[in-house]
């Protein structure tokens, strides 16, 4: 009676040990894609052309939707300004005043949640 307790513990424990194992192999490669990010600004009289370069799959038709991993949008916050959204890779600002300006960028998956990938370019305009 006791080793037949024993093998049906034993038994047991190694289970929930194999099952603990695969989940955490799972969590840990859905969360290991990381997104590259570049920023350019070009400055033409009193406009800038903000280019963004990255391998992020900029997707307007899932935009507010569920998690795809490596799709997403933009979020651009302009001198510290409001949040704005992006879903393609150029934004022109026009009629900016004279000096320096900065925009912040950021990349985030379709349901809002961020990459934790982001830059800040600065720019002046003269």
């Amino acid at each position: 009676m006791n080793i037949g307790k024993g093998l049906i513990i034993i038994s047991a424990v190694a289970l929930v040990i194999s099952g603990c194992g695969s989940s955490k192999k799972t969590e840990v490669s859905a969360s290991s894609y990381k997104p590259t990010l570049e920023v350019s600004a070009e400055v033409k009289g009193d406009s800038a052309t903000l280019t963004l370069i990255t391998d992020l799959k900029l997707s307007k038709e899932h935009y507010d939707q569920v998690r795809k991993e490596g799709e997403g949008h933009v979020h651009l916050s302009f001198d510290k300004g409001e949040k704005e959204i992006l879903t393609q890779p150029v934004k022109v600002y026009e009629h900016l005043s004279k000096g320096q300006h900065e925009v912040k960028v950021s990349l985030h998956n379709n349901d809002h949640t961020p990459y934790d990938v982001s830059k800040t370019v600065t720019f002046e305009v003269k």
